[in-house]
C-alpha cells in the first residue's frame, strides 16, 4: 500500500493557537488529514521563515487531550465543574431563547458581549453584537482601556492616524526596496520586542535594522537584550515615562534640534508646547523618575541629532497614570523632528487596501453602520456618557464604569454576558476578585473558546468549542501586507469557527435580516474595498501588498493629499497638520497639551504606605513562549517557562533572605500571591517584575481554586478605577507597589 503524503497548506497566522498579534506567514504540513508541523514561510515577507516556539507548537494544541471539542452545558452550580455534552443545534435553541428573552425584558443593552485580545475575534463579535442590538462591546477588566487604545486615541487626536517604527515592512522588497532608508537610532520604549508580535509588529525587525548598523536607545525600568546592547538605557521608575518624554521635548526644543521645516509647515502649536515643556527640565525629571537629567539629555540629543529615527513602544505606555496623555507626549517627539511617514521613522499605518478587519474607530463605525446606528448605540454604551472621548474615538464599552454599573444596576441593569477569546477571571481583569463576584450575578454567559479555564469554569452557563487557525479560514488587514488564513485540516471533533459560530447566531438573534449566508461571503464584502477576494488572495500564496500610490502605503503621504478624506494636502485632523495642541482633546473637555500625572501609589504620592511596601512592583512582563493566559498546557512550551518567576534584584533578595528558585510572598494592601524567584543583578534593586495571568491548569478547576489562579495571577494585587481623565490608561498595572519575602514552609 502506498504511504501517504505530506501535504504544504500556506496561511497566515493570528491565533487561536499560536497567539500574539504576529501575522506570520506559515507552512502547515498536513499528512492522513492530522496537522504534522508547522514552520515559517520563507517566501512570506513579514517573518522570512522565521517562527516562534508557539506556531512550532501549534500540533501540541490542536491535539491537546484537554481541549474541548464539543459543545458543554453547565448542569451543577456555577463553578462545580459539573457539565454536560450537548448538540449544537441545543447550545443555539438555548442561547437563542434566552438572549431573546432578556432583551424583551432588559433590552439589547443589557447584555455585553465580552472580548479578549486573542483571535481574529474583532470582526465576528461586533458583526454579532449590532445585529443582537447591543452597544456594549467590551475587554471586560481592561482597566482603562490599558493597552494600545490609549496610543490610538493620543495618535488620532495628534495627527488622525496610527503611526509605527519602520522597519521596511510597508514595502514587498523590505531592506532591498530603494525607497527605504533605515534608521540611524530606534528608541525602543517600554518594550522587550522579542518576547513577542506586538500589535502587527514582528519583534525580530529591530534585531534586523540593528544587524544593518540601527542604534539603539532603550527605556525600560528591566535590563533585557535589548538594553544591552544599547548606547542609552533609561532605566526609569516604572510609572514616570511621562515626565521622560516632556523632558526630552524640552531638551530639543531649547536646544533647537527639532525639524523647523517641519514644523512651521506641518505642525499645529509648537509655541504652546514650547511653552508646556519649560516646566519639565531633565533635572525635574531626575528627581522623579531615578534617572540622571545627563542621560535623558544625551538619549534626547542622539534622537533629534540622527533622522532618521524611529520609536517603538509597548503596552506599558499606555497603562501609565494618564495613558492616552504619556503617548501623546511620545508622539510629539516623532512630530516635532519630523519623523513621521518618513523612511525609517515613524510611519503613518493604515490597513492594507483600505481593508478593515472591524471597525476601530468611531468613524469607522459611522462608515460600515451609518451615523444614525452609532448615535443611538451611544446613548446606551456604557461609559460613553461620562467621557466624551470614549463617546467620540472607539466604540468600546469603559471597563471600569462596566463594573460599577454590573454591582449598582444603575441606570440600567447588565443581565448576560456573551464572553469570546477572553479569559477575564485569570488573565485580563484587574481585581479579579471584584469581576468574578460581578458577575456570578449575571442571569446567562456564554463561553466561546478552546480549553477550559478559570473564567470559563467559574462563569459559563453554555461552553461553545471553537478551532484553531489551522481548522478555519480567516482574513487578516492589520497594516501590511492583507493576507487570509486558510483551512489546512478538518475541525476537531465538533468544535467550529468564531466566524461560524457568530454567523449562525446573528442570523438567529437579528431584528433585521442577515445579508450574508456564508461566512466567505462576509469576507469577501470586507475584502472587495481592495478589489480582492480571498480566493485571488489564497492563489497568491496568502498574501498580497497594497500597489504603489495606494493611499495605505508609504511614503509622504501628507504631501499628496492622501491622509484626508478631502483629498487635500495635510494630516486628519481639524487643522490639517500635526496637533501639537490637540483640538480633539480640547473638544473632549481635556487639556490639549501632554503633561505629567504621579501614579497614586509610590515613593512620591503614598510615601508612608511605600515605607511598608517599599517595592515597586510592574507586572505583564512577555514570555516567549506564551500569549497572556495561553499555553500553559502545552508541553512543550511549559518546559521552557514552567513557573511564575519574579525577577528581583540580587542585593534586594540578599536583604530579605531570598535565594535563587526559592518561593516567595508578593504582598500589597489587595493581597499576596506566590511566585518563585529569579534573582538577578540586571534588575533594578527597587523593583521587581512579573508576568501576568499565571493559572496552573493540572490543578483543580472547579471553585474555589480556579485552576489556582488565585494563588499565582497577578492582577490579585491590581485595581480598578484608576483611569485617567479621558477614560484610557491609568491603571497600576506597571506602576504597583509590593513587598516580597521567602514561603518558609
Amino acid at each position: 500500500m502506498a504511504k501517504s503524503k505530506e501535504e504544504k497548506v500556506l496561511s497566515t497566522l493570528w491565533s487561536a493557537g499560536c497567539g500574539s498579534h504576529g501575522g506570520c506567514g506559515c507552512e502547515i504540513f498536513v499528512k492522513d488529514g492530522k496537522v504534522t508541523r508547522v514552520e515559517g514561510d520563507p517566501n512570506h515577507p513579514f517573518n522570512q521563515g522565521r517562527l516562534c516556539a508557539k506556531g512550532l507548537a501549534l500540533p501540541q494544541y490542536m491535539y491537546h487531550p484537554d481541549r474541548v471539542t464539543h459543545p458543554l452545558k453547565r448542569v451543577g452550580e456555577r463553578g462545580e465543574g459539573k457539565w454536560k455534552q450537548i448538540t449544537w443545534d441545543e447550545a443555539y435553541d438555548t442561547i437563542e431563547t434566552k438572549l431573546k428573552d432578556i432583551r424583551s425584558k432588559y433590552g439589547a443593552e443589557s447584555v455585553i458581549f465580552c472580548q479578549g485580545t486573542g483571535r481574529d475575534i474583532g470582526g465576528a463579535i461586533t458583526f454579532l453584537m449590532y445585529a443582537y442590538g447591543s452597544p456594549n462591546w467590551v475587554q471586560v477588566g481592561l482597566a482603562g482601556h490599558a493597552c494600545y487604545t490609549p496610543r490610538l486615541g493620543a495618535m488620532y487626536a495628534t495627527h488622525g492616524h496610527y503611526a509605527v517604527a519602520d522597519c521596511s515592512q510597508f514595502l514587498e522588497k523590505r531592506f532591498e526596496d530603494p525607497e527605504y532608508v533605515l534608521p540611524k537610532y530606534i528608541i525602543i520604549w517600554a518594550q522587550n520586542p522579542s518576547a513577542g508580535c506586538h500589535d502587527g509588529f514582528y519583534g525580530h525587525w529591530i534585531i534586523d535594522c540593528m544587524k544593518r548598523g540601527s542604534k539603539l536607545i532603550v527605556i525600560d525600568p528591566r535590563s533585557t537584550w535589548f538594553s544591552s546592547r544599547a548606547e542609552v538605557h533609561i532605566q526609569n521608575r516604572p510609572g514616570t515615562d511621562g515626565i521622560i518624554a516632556l523632558a526630552m521635548l524640552n531638551v530639543i526644543i531649547n536646544e533647537g534640534l527639532y525639524d523647523k521645516e517641519f514644523v512651521k509647515k506641518w505642525c499645529y502649536g509648537f509655541e504652546e508646547l514650547k511653552k508646556r515643556v519649560q516646566e519639565y527640565p531633565p533635572e525635574k525629571a531626575e528627581e522623579i523618575s531615578w534617572v540622571p537629567a545627563d542621560l535623558i539629555r544625551k538619549a534626547a540629543r542622539l534622537y533629534a541629532n540622527n533622522k532618521p529615527s524611529a520609536i517603538q513602544w509597548g503596552e506599558p505606555v499606555d497603562a501609565m497614570p494618564a495613558g492616552s496623555v504619556v503617548s501623546q507626549a511620545i508622539n510629539h517627539l516623532w512630530a516635532i523632528t519630523g519623523n513621521i511617514d518618513n523612511p525609517g521613522g515613524n510611519v503613518i499605518a493604515r490597513n492594507s487596501h483600505g481593508v478593515t478587519t472591524y471597525p476601530f474607530s468611531s468613524a469607522e463605525l459611522t462608515e460600515l453602520y451609518g451615523a444614525d446606528l452609532v448615535k443611538r448605540l451611544n446613548e446606551k454604551r456604557i461609559g460613553a456618557n461620562d467621557y466624551p472621548m470614549i463617546k467620540g474615538f472607539r466604540g468600546w464599552v469603559q471597563p471600569d464604569v462596566l463594573i460599577e454599573q454590573m454591582e449598582t444596576g444603575k441606570p440600567y441593569p447588565v443581565k448576560a454576558a456573551w464572553i469570546q477569546t477572553s479569559n477575564i477571571i485569570g488573565g485580563q481583569a484587574a481585581d479579579p476578585r471584584r469581576h468574578y463576584n460581578a458577575m456570578k450575578k449575571l442571569d446567562f454567559i456564554v463561553c466561546v473558546d478552546i480549553f477550559q479555564n478559570p473564567t470559563t469554569m467559574a462563569l459559563a452557563d453554555i461552553f461553545l468549542p471553537v478551532c484553531t487557525i489551522c481548522e478555519r479560514d480567516s482574513f487578516r488587514s492589520w497594516w501590511q501586507p492583507l493576507g487570509v488564513s486558510v483551512k489546512a485540516v478538518d475541525e476537531v471533533g465538533e468544535s467550529k469557527s468564531d466566524w461560524d459560530i457568530n454567523l449562525e447566531m446573528a442570523k438567529r438573534l437579528a431584528t433585521t435580516p442577515i445579508k450574508f449566508n456564508t461566512v466567505r461571503e462576509i469576507f469577501d464584502d470586507r475584502l472587495k474595498v481592495g478589489n480582492t477576494n480571498f480566493e485571488k488572495l489564497k492563489a497568491k500564496g496568502g498574501w498580497e501588498f497594497p500597489p504603489k500610490g495606494d493611499k495605505t502605503r508609504p511614503y509622504y503621504r501628507y504631501e499628496k493629499g492622501l491622509l484626508r478624506a478631502d483629498g487635500k494636502p495635510g494630516f486628519d485632523t481639524p487643522t490639517g497638520k500635526v496637533e501639537l495642541y490637540a483640538k480633539r482633546f480640547e473638544e473632549w473637555g481635556l487639556d490639549p497639551l501632554p503633561y505629567y500625572e504621579e501614579p497614586k501609589e509610590g515613593p512620591v504620592s503614598t510615601p508612608d504606605l511605600f515605607k511598608k511596601y517599599p517595592l515597586i512592583l510592574t507586572t505583564g512582563r512577555r514570555s516567549p513562549v506564551f500569549f497572556h493566559s495561553e499555553h500553559r498546557m502545552v508541553p512543550w512550551l511549559r518546559e521552557l517557562d514552567p513557573d511564575p518567576v519574579i525577577e528581583i534584584n540580587d542585593k534586594t533578595a540578599a536583604d530579605i533572605g531570598v535565594a535563587n528558585g526559592e518561593w516567595v510572598y508578593v504582598e500589597n494592601p489587595r493581597g499576596k500571591i506566590k511566585m518563585r524567584a529569579k534573582v538577578t543583578p540586571t534588575s533594578h534593586p527597587k523593583v521587581v517584575t512579573v508576568p501576568h495571568a499565571w493559572w496552573l491548569p493540572e490543578t483543580d478547576g472547579k471553585a474555589p481554586n480556579l485552576f489556582s489562579t488565585w494563588d499565582h495571577n497577578v492582577n490579585n494585587l491590581t485595581s480598578m478605577g484608576n483611569q485617567g481623565k479621558s477614560g484610557f490608561g491609568g491603571t497600576n498595572l506597571r506602576s504597583n507597589i509590593c513587598r516580597v519575602a521567602k514561603i518558609k514552609d
